[in-house]
């Protein structure tokens, strides 16, 4: 009884659920979304945020970097992202001499702004809708593995087809990408133009960008100013260029307006970015086999590197500068796992899904239709299929790929090669090549004993939790060769490894033998990694097949269902430019709490901890909040927001995107989810999820108030 009660009643939340949820395509929404946003309070027409043929707000947010979404704020290609996002391009300009990751930085003119190697800023030109192109060509093409409808390698080249067809020229900076959405039922075309000259402005200490660190991270109420301004520069004819000393700022042809007025509870709000990955359309079996692979690697593993990390960063300035982005990348989705793990059982996800499936089911079986059912049956018996390898692959994957440095050692392949056939100008030219890459490789890590007490902490982790039996095969090597004595086995690599010193790369490569390569022990672990994934891959590589194929029946139901029953649909987020939309409300996660919907400095005093690094409250803001000079920036009861909440659907790749008031001004930047919003990526929960966004008047304040920019808030297009 008390399963069918709880399933009704997900099902009827489900009913009177508004269009909160939902990442939504720019093209889908004045069929799917005009009609619920309008009725949620949006002022102006759809076509100013979306437009085919003229410009529209969509044309001012951008793609910042690889993972991140920024949004343009002057005509003069000023660009406003997170902290974070920006944070490995602080960390890039950063030295123990000039520490902006602790003091900041701005720019006090054009010239002071700072060039950032292997940034880009990413404008979306156009949106097509190429499912009808896509399907000809997959009749038309052969495909004896049967992966083409999702393959990146096949769909690049139906892209560049489908330029060649409709005569559309590609200048200089453009980029075609084609992407499958629902599982391969429908194809998108996006026009990409790219800069690379893009110039650090401006960044706030990280006891403002940063305030509240890892313990505040994914919680609410929170109190940071997770922001940092960039320059897009170009030619002087607007076009895209690397860096160069005779490039301008780009004159942008869309920049978005600032609202001083801010919001109030229930206020209509909106979010463009480019959101990383949803999983909305796993069935119950994948949402318990993320909990127990993905998800516990990620928080056991990475625990353990976090812990020593961060006692090496805090005892040493460089060694923190050093591992800044690294650490903070790695704490980041270490507490995202453990707070979906929490979520999914205390929210009952998987009674939801249990309910969303047996809906799908009994509405195909009300229709005569079976494909639903046997797409699903597959799926469960994949599932269970593939997960000793998955499990093992996640295990090489956090602990001896991304916990350590030894697969980013260069490859020694040309080399030896060159050895093999004892041709003098093959071996030179592998030999000057091989030093390129080693000079690189040791730049990257200035600090080998660090790296040697992680790799041998991750060592440990790795054997905790796969057996002897199961393990890569280099242990086979540290079982007959080191007695199974595993931290003796990276002690050899960093003593005797041409890429253990940069001593032992400098001897080797003065007289390179092929018999020194082969018995390299960081070669051979290398190898063995590789392997290894290539191994757990293999295993997989049919099971993995089949799912696609069960997984594009499955989401086709969905759909269809979704449209007979006369409700809109959204494909799972996959780093492409999307719309959420909801409204500024409060939220309670338990029994007598209730959280509201904005945050101000008082509590950033409140939180102040100056023996705790997290937080630190610079000088000059606490003598800003002494005297409450707040310039135009407070509220009318005096004083100074910091972050709000909204219960728009976001996710990962959202980090940095524009929050919209009803009339599309500015007026915050969004950086996180909340703690119990965590399952989010897995299924949407309407009542507590929100997205915590910096107020763009305390953004304001920082940058005029606390630095002194003024010069940067003159450019700004603000309106009260």
């Amino acid at each position: 009884m008390k399963r069918i009660l709880l399933t009704a009643a997900v099902l009827l939340s489900s009913v009177l659920m508004k269009a909160d949820e939902g990442m939504w395509m720019l093209p889908d929404l004045k069929e799917q979304n005009e009609a619920a946003m309008m009725e949620l309070g949006l002022q102006i027409p759809v076509e100013a945020i979306y437009h085919t043929d003229s410009l529209s707000i969509k044309d001012a947010v951008v793609q910042f970097g690889g993972g991140c979404t920024g949004e343009v704020i002057s005509s003069e290609g000023l660009v406003l992202t997170n902290h974070h996002c920006g944070y490995s391009y602080i960390q890039q300009h950063s030295s123990v001499e000039h520490d902006y990751l602790t003091d900041g930085f701005w720019a006090m003119s054009r010239r002071e702004e700072l060039p950032c190697k292997g940034l880009s800023v990413t404008f979306i030109d156009q949106i097509l809708d190429v499912t009808d192109f896509v399907q000809e060509q997959l009749k038309k093409d052969p495909d004896p593995q049967g992966t083409n409808y999702l393959s990146p390698k096949y769909l690049s080249k139906v892209a560049d087809r489908f330029a060649r067809q409709k005569g559309m020229p590609l200048p200089e900076g453009y980029r075609l990408e084609l992407k499958a959405f629902y599982g391969g039922n429908r194809y998108y075309l996006f026009v990409k133009k790219v800069y690379t000259d893009i110039r650090m402005v401006g960044a706030p200490p990280s006891s403002i960008g940063k305030f509240g660190a890892d313990t505040d991270n994914w919680m609410w109420p929170r109190h940071t100013g997770d922001f940092t301004l960039f320059r897009i520069y170009a030619k002087p004819n607007g076009e895209p260029s690397d860096y160069s000393a005779v490039n301008m700022p780009l004159r942008v042809k869309k920049h978005l307006k600032i609202s001083m007025k801010g919001y109030s509870e229930g206020d209509f709000a909106f979010v463009m970015g480019f959101p990383g990955t949803t999983f909305r359309y796993m069935i119950s079996d994948e949402v318990k086999e993320r909990m127990e692979t993905t998800n516990f690697m990620r928080i056991h593993v990475r625990d353990a590197r976090q812990q020593l990390l961060n006692k090496e960063m805090q005892a040493d300035d460089a060694t923190r500068i050093h591992y800044a982005a690294v650490y903070a990348r790695s704490a980041n989705y270490w507490k995202n796992a453990l707070g979906m793990n929490e979520g999914l059982i205390d929210l009952d996800v998987f009674d939801a899904k249990r309910a969303q499936e047996q809906a799908l089911l009994q509405w195909e079986h009300a229709r005569g239709d079976t494909a639903c059912a046997g797409a699903y049956r597959r799926i469960e018996g994949i599932v269970a299929q593939r997960r000793q390898a998955l499990y093992h692959q996640q295990a090489i994957q956090e602990a001896l790929v991304t916990g350590m440095d030894f697969m980013r050692i260069p490859s020694t392949a040309a080399l030896a090669n060159a050895l093999k056939g004892k041709r003098e100008k093959r071996i030179r030219q592998a030999t000057d090549s091989l030093k390129l890459a080693a000079d690189k490789y040791f730049q990257s890590v200035p600090f080998p004993q660090v790296e040697s007490d992680v790799a041998k902490e991750m060592m440990r982790v790795y054997m905790r939790y796969i057996p002897a039996d199961q393990r890569i095969s280099i242990f086979q090597v540290i079982d007959k060769r080191f007695k199974g004595d595993t931290d003796r086995f990276i002690d050899a690599c960093f003593e005797h490894s041409i890429f253990g010193s940069r001593e032992n790369f400098d001897k080797f490569i003065e007289h390179p033998t092929l018999n020194k390569l082969e018995s390299d022990w960081m070669v051979l672990f290398k190898y063995s990694i590789t392997d290894g994934l290539l191994q757990t891959a293999l295993a997989m590589a049919d099971a993995d097949k089949a799912y696609k194929k069960a997984h594009q029946t499955w989401v086709k139901g969905m759909m269809d269902m979704r449209q007979a029953q006369g409700k809109p649909t959204y494909p799972d987020a996959n780093l492409t430019l999307r719309l959420t939309y909801g409204q500024v409300l409060p939220y309670s996660p338990k029994d007598g709490v209730v959280y509201e919907t904005y945050t101000t400095l008082d509590g950033v005093m409140a939180k102040e901890d100056p023996d705790n690094w997290e937080f630190v409250v610079p000088d000059k803001l606490k003598e800003l909040y002494r005297t409450k000079d707040y310039g135009p920036y407070a509220l009318d009861n005096g004083q100074m927001p910091v972050c709000f909440i909204v219960n728009t659907d976001q996710t990962g790749g959202n980090s940095g995107s524009p929050v919209f008031n009803a009339r599309g001004e500015l007026i915050g930047t969004g950086f996180d989810r909340n703690y119990e919003g965590l399952t989010g990526d897995i299924a949407f929960h309407p009542t507590l999820q929100r997205a915590l966004c910096v107020d763009i008047r305390y953004t304001l304040f920082i940058i005029d108030k606390f630095a002194g920019a003024s010069h940067l808030i003159e450019e700004l297009d603000i309106v009260e």
